[in-house]
């Protein structure tokens, strides 16, 4: 292992945010063989309780030397292999804050620990058995779920709903690569080999593959959410949309034209979906400089986005300066956001939006009475799925690593299929047989490298 993984020795970190005068519970997590060790060298526990694990001690944290009492805390006590890592692990809850948690940290690292590396003590748990790749990944992805559905899927990948299909696809290609090199090693012994029957236990595996391949895009929505750019002419609504649709006062709304000078951001949740919504200047021409460098971060912020709210002034109908600003963004996932549709008269509607161009989405509101704001929702949830990134199990959505793994292994099914039809020696078929292997086997980490475990674990906070 590399330095940053030197899993050896007894680790200690702080495993709880660490916020000046915010937070009642601090926690340190030290795991190794000397963690109780530690653990019996600072604290006092009054009275008879007792040392055992899967208990919780109440006493005093002290220094050994000085005796000075550094914090009144509870001591959590897990012993091997009944802790997350399957070392002893112990936990020192003290008081919030930033010096409670932090003396006591650096009493652990005199008295025979040293600072845990990102994500050590999860590694720990995969070396040692505790976990898969797969149910890590799902730890990660649960600490930073933005939303509950992203919750949820990381829970599935927990509880290994991705790594048992992982398993079984890869025990399968095992299954497959046995019979063939048992036709190479004893092939006067044995029976032919039936091609037929190889070939579609190939289609079938290579078939649960691309299922689980078309959850990536669901799993980028529900990891890293949607970016969605609303932009206009100055003064359409486009802030007071903001405001409806997140119910706060993020954007300043007066009825002044360029109001907005810079990108307000606002992160929501649509359908289970984090949404990181933008609103932009108003994109006019103007000699103003301050204007005219938000203007330039509205089309920045537009062409960045993954789908772009076009808002118009019903009031004002369709003019010209909607038009150029179609223009750019026509070529981008899009919704025209008719606003200030209660200005409108209900005669005149039909009239004026046979004029805005044909989209396929094309919603009324009316921001400044909280309307439209359930449609806009839906529309994007139209889109979204329009594009075919829902994926058919919202349960199970594999990460860039799965799926690059998962490509790979599809790739290599397919070389054996084609090696199979141009009659080659089956020497040949086991070659990329055990390519898909190997790539199944990356997934869950029965088939690892190194710089595979630093870059999973790297993402990893310190106490975790």
């Amino acid at each position: 292992m590399s330095e940053l993984f030197a899993t050896t020795g007894t680790i200690a970190a702080i495993a709880t945010a660490v916020v000046p005068q915010q937070g009642s519970v601090g926690i340190v997590r030290v795991s190794g063989s000397q963690a109780m060790t530690i653990a019996q060298s600072l604290f006092h526990a009054p009275g008879r309780q007792v040392w055992e694990s899967h208990r919780i001690l109440y006493g005093y944290i002290r220094h050994p030397q000085t005796q000075q009492i550094v914090d009144e805390a509870l001591l959590l006590i897990m012993k091997a292999p009944r802790s997350y890592t399957r070392e002893d692990v112990v936990e020192f809850h003290c008081h919030g804050g930033i010096m409670a948690v932090q003396q006591v940290l650096q009493l652990c690292l005199e008295n025979g620990s040293r600072l845990a590396q990102p994500g050590e003590f999860t590694l720990r748990a995969f070396l040692n058995g505790r976990l898969d790749l797969t149910q890590a990944e799902g730890i990660a992805d649960l600490v930073g779920a933005k939303s509950p559905q992203a919750a949820q899927s990381a829970l599935a990948g927990l509880q290994g709903k991705l790594a048992h299909p992982i398993r079984q696809l890869r025990a399968n290609c095992l299954d497959i690569l046995a019979e063939i090199e048992a036709r190479i090693d004893f092939e006067e012994d044995l029976p032919p080999l039936d091609d037929k029957a190889i070939v579609s236990e190939i289609d079938k595996i290579a078939a649960e593959i691309t299922r689980l391949l078309e959850t990536k895009d669901q799993g980028e929505l529900l990891r890293t959410g949607l970016k969605v750019a609303i932009v206009g002419r100055p003064n359409v609504g486009k802030s007071s949309l903001l405001n409806a649709w997140s119910r706060s006062d993020r954007a300043i709304v007066t009825d002044l034209p360029g109001t907005t000078r810079d990108v307000v951001e606002s992160q929501l949740v649509v359908g289970g979906i984090p949404v990181q919504v933008l609103d932009t200047a108003g994109i006019r021409e103007t000699t103003d400089q301050v204007e005219k460098i938000g203007v330039e971060r509205s089309r920045r912020a537009a062409n960045a986005a993954d789908l772009v709210l076009l808002t118009i002034d019903a009031s004002a109908g369709w003019t010209e300066g909607d038009e150029e600003i179609y223009e750019k963004v026509q070529h981008r996932p899009l919704i025209i956001v008719i606003n200030k549709i209660d200005l409108v008269e209900e005669s005149d509607r039909k009239n004026f939006q046979s004029k805005i161009p044909n989209v396929k989405s094309k919603i009324v509101t009316a921001a400044a009475q909280n309307q439209g704001i359930d449609a806009l929702e839906t529309a994007i949830l139209e889109i979204v799925q329009s594009g075919k990134v829902q994926a058919a199990d919202m349960d199970l959505a594999i990460n860039q690593r799965q799926a690059a793994a998962l490509t790979q292994a599809k790739i290599s099914l397919e070389q054996v299929q084609a090696t199979i039809t141009q009659q080659l020696p089956l020497d040949f078929w086991t070659i990329d047989l055990r390519g898909a292997i190997q790539a199944l086997g990356e997934i869950t980490g029965e088939e690892v490298t190194e710089s595979v475990l630093e870059r999973i674990f790297s993402k990893f906070c310190i106490g975790k």
